[in-house]
């Protein structure tokens, strides 16, 4: 018999044409987020359940699952799920590591070139027919061949970025819970900073840690203090990790220079104070948006749901206690 599955959002069509050879599927078909009243419905009989980073998937929710056996969630980061009661009631998480990797460190690198060089200024510019011709004092920007690039959190994306400005001559050094092998920072062409240093000493800051209890505003009023005015932060990580407040000031202020963002605090919504700012970059969360990525992330979570529910151990587990919880659930 086939799994019982519900998709929170429509993915790529190679992605939904396997669900629909190999799973009972029903899905939300619509582009805004499905309604808790809908969701809660779905879930009556169905044994997985694949959401994306914006559905929130509590333990009210999970109230109206009696039969859940796997969240296969549809991203590398999964602070939308909360875990603990997942695990309690024997419901196995998986999430799509890896497969997004490149993707996201284009778009962090993308959006620390835009900062830099002023390109959402220069293309407003152009777009509202204020452009009157080339001048040697228009929209100057930061150099960023032989700039300081600090990245907190050197996971598989944070090295990725690394990677990409090694191209452009940049300096780079990163800060992580664990710090590397002398011989491992060697061969990757990166030094380590505390993380107070590393926000002092770098003329970029792009964060790549995840979003947990420790991490949330780790990027506060404080830290943006410890900037050089002349800084740009970039941020495709989580948007939690950033005090929003905070830094819509600091732009303002001319604490730090510029932000190029992908992600928000409390999307879609965006803080109202960002909007207006000519210094601020803003993408609505593009980070893994590519066909290739999105089919690749479908599938791997596709991989994860077709083992938990064939009794195996899914590849991209998070939460393995939920093994021993099942058979009480």
């Amino acid at each position: 018999m086939k799994p019982r599955v519900y998709l929170t959002r429509r993915l790529p069509d190679a992605v939904m044409e396997r669900l629909a050879a190999q799973t009972d599927l029903a899905f939300h078909d619509g582009a805004a987020p499905v309604a808790p009243e809908e969701l809660h419905a779905a879930l009556k009989d169905r044994e997985a359940l694949i959401p994306t980073v914006s559905d929130r998937i509590d333990a009210a929710v999970l109230a109206h699952a009696p039969v859940l056996r796997v969240i296969a969630n549809f991203g590398v980061g999964y602070n939308n799920i909360d875990v603990a009661a997942a695990t309690k009631r024997g419901i196995q998480v998986t999430n799509t590591p890896d497969v997004l990797t490149a993707a996201t460190a284009d778009v962090a690198f993308g959006l620390l070139l835009a900062t830099a060089r002023r390109f959402g200024e220069g293309e407003r510019m152009v777009r509202e027919g204020r452009w009157h011709g080339w001048d040697p004092l228009q929209l100057l920007g930061a150099d960023i061949a032989g700039a300081t690039l600090g990245l907190i959190g050197f996971g598989r994306i944070g090295q990725a970025v690394a990677h990409r400005a090694r191209a452009f001559d940049m300096r780079v050094l990163y800060w992580n819970r664990t710090r590397l092998e002398p011989g491992i920072e060697l061969e990757l062409g990166v030094d380590y900073r505390e993380r107070d240093e590393l926000l002092a000493e770098s003329d970029f800051v792009s964060l790549h840690v995840a979003y947990t209890p420790e991490t949330h505003h780790l990027i506060d009023a404080s830290a943006l203090a410890r900037m050089k005015p002349s800084a740009i932060l970039v941020n495709t990580a989580r948007g939690s990790i950033v005090d929003e407040a905070a830094l819509v000031e600091a732009l303002k202020s001319g604490r730090i220079s510029a932000a190029g963002l992908d992600v928000f605090e409390r999307e879609p919504h965006i803080h109202a104070g960002l909007y207006p700012l000519s210094n601020c970059v803003l993408l609505p969360h593009l980070g893994s948006a590519t066909i290739g990525t999105r089919t690749r992330m479908g599938m791997l979570a596709l991989d994860n749901l077709l083992a938990a529910c064939a009794g195996k151990r899914p590849p991209n587990l998070v939460n393995p206690d939920a093994l021993a919880a099942a058979p009480h659930r």
